[in-house]
């Protein structure tokens, strides 16, 4: 027997038990044991939701949770991934991690990927196209087409439907309850993360607290101030000292200076 494989119960399966359906487990870094099929499903799961840093879901003590990264080795090692499956994790995650480093996208013409210098700006130049047709090839950040009008914007080019999707969505998303906080009669279901502008939810149960999965960094979701500075003023079960915030009219930029 491997001496990471034991009949253990899977502690991300709340209904498996250790000797019920006589498989086997894999022990990882954290302690605790999974499936391979457990484990191959959770971190396909993160992965469609642009996560790259696997992190064990296992309840610890309490109803804390383990949070404890895994490496992507002894993910590859003791997950059930096809050699395209693994194909497709390498890309992904090489994809993701890079748009943590930089701010980049597809270009429309040729699929190769651009990194924008200028936040500021949503008028790009593709490298690539420019050398290959010899002419200076400009595609719009927002609407992902040829750029059409003058540049740069920072609010849309002249192409129908160009129009921050993301900022419509946080202008226009439902309201909802958080019933475990005190005060709060409604808010809006989405917000942008303040550090790194990811929009994140509310699943409405427990304290206004959000931690947001792509900066690590935590915040309050009715407040929209980092945790560390709120928390100084009022209780996580309360409606903020400042009041609810206003839905969101812009989007904020990541610094990863």
């Amino acid at each position: 027997m491997n001496e990471d494989v034991f009949p253990r119960k899977d502690d991300l399966d709340p209904f498996s038990s250790e000797d019920g359906d006589g498989g086997l487990r894999a022990v990882m870094s954290c302690g605790h044991a999974v499936s391979p099929e457990s484990l191959t499903l959770w971190c396909r799961s993160q992965l469609d939701q642009g996560i790259y840093k696997f992190r064990c879901p296992a309840v610890g003590e309490g109803t804390k949770l383990c949070n404890k990264q895994w490496s992507y080795k002894e993910v590859r090692r003791l997950a059930v991934l096809s050699m395209s499956e693994m194909r497709h994790f390498e890309v992904t995650m090489a994809r993701l991690a890079a748009a943590d480093f930089c701010d980049i996208q597809r270009c429309p013409q040729c699929n190769t990927y651009v990194e924008r210098k200028d936040l500021s700006s949503l008028c790009v130049q593709c490298t690539i196209c420019t050398a290959d047709h010899k002419t200076t090839y400009h595609f719009c950040w927002q609407c992902g087409r040829k750029w059409n009008g003058w540049g740069p914007r920072s609010d849309r080019c002249n192409n129908d439907g160009c129009a921050n999707k993301d900022l419509q969505l946080l202008q226009t998303c439902p309201s909802i309850s958080l019933p475990d906080v005190k005060g709060v009669p409604s808010c809006p279901s989405v917000r942008a993360c303040p550090t790194c502008g990811m929009k994140v939810e509310h699943n409405q149960q427990h304290c206004k607290n959000i931690h947001c999965p792509r900066c690590q960094v935590p915040f309050y979701f009715l407040c929209l101030k980092l945790k560390r500075e709120c928390n100084q003023t009022s209780s996580p079960y309360e409606i903020c000292l400042g009041g609810l915030a206003p839905r969101q009219t812009s989007i904020p930029v990541w610094d990863r200076k």
